[in-house]
């Protein structure tokens, strides 16, 4: 029997009822209404069934006769509120597609609900320590959100750069800054307004400092640029000194060769009074 309601459903789902978009991010509890202003004489929730279609032409039972179906895979995360909302605990991924609330075979009072996530996905870390944070909407296939789009801020709500890189996609490079992480905050906006926010602060190690606030790196540096200008300098009195000792060297060997010319000289002239 539910075969053939979710085929009539299926045959139905587009031609009535009404489309709800509800956004959320991930972790949050998402709350599906089952009511709208033209549905408020919604009957008992006995009589409620939810369907979920992640994809066109894939629909799953949910909910039946307003109780969660046991064989959902997502059946521990799913409950059925008093005013028959379906609300999934901590979403994910996973949980993003169409889903719709039936009332019995009462087609016009079905309400389709979108479910779609905002999510911060970072990149590797780059040269300099730079990470890209991409920002997207997660919806179902055939959604069409003309109007929606993304914006980036800090945390001080100032607004960002990012660049669009698809419909609803944005990056944005952040670089490592001095002192404290920061937070960056991608918004969904809709006419100027807020549907929903993800933050995300990027992991960078703290570099430790000492009380002048150098880092270790730079500390090795200016250590290491001593130690090369202290050999600079012995190696220079090394030269020095061994240029003054062999200068000193070459003064004694021609002083010596000096006198030797001098007694070897005497003995002809004392020859030559002998004769």
């Amino acid at each position: 029997m539910y075969r053939l309601e979710l085929i009539l459903i299926f045959m139905l789902q587009g031609i009535s009822g009404e489309n709800i978009v509800v956004y959320n991010r991930p972790g949050q509890d998402a709350v599906l209404p089952c009511r709208t202003e033209s549905s408020s004489s919604l009957p008992t929730c006995s009589s409620v069934m939810w369907l979920y279609n992640r994809r066109p032409g894939q629909l799953f039972f949910e909910v039946v006769k307003g109780k969660v179906f046991q064989t959902s895979p997502r059946a521990a995360r799913l409950s059925v509120d008093t005013d028959c909302s379906l609300i999934i605990n901590k979403v994910t991924d996973e949980d993003v597609g169409l889903y719709t609330c039936s009332v019995g075979q009462d087609t016009g009072l079905d309400v389709s609900v979108y479910l779609s996530i905002l999510t911060i996905s970072p990149s590797s870390p780059g040269r300099g320590g730079e990470v890209n944070l991409e920002c997207s909407l997660l919806k179902y296939t055939d959604l069409k959100l003309d109007q929606d789009y993304i914006r980036w801020a800090d945390e001080t709500g100032a607004v960002l750069p990012g660049r669009d890189v698809g419909n609803l996609v944005s990056v944005m490079t952040v670089k490592r800054q001095s002192g404290n992480n920061r937070r960056y905050t991608c918004l969904l906006l809709k006419d100027n307004v807020v549907m929903t926010e993800a933050s995300y602060t990027p992991d960078f190690p703290e570099v430790q400092t000492d009380c002048k606030g150098r880092s270790p790196l730079s500390i090795f540096m200016f250590h290491l640029n001593i130690a090369r200008l202290v050999m600079m300098i012995v190696l220079l009195v090394l030269i020095i000194k061994n240029r003054w000792k062999k200068k000193a060297l070459d003064n004694d060997n021609n002083g010596n060769n000096d006198t030797q010319y001098d007694d070897v000289g005497a003995p002809p002239a004392a020859a030559a009074q002998l004769q």
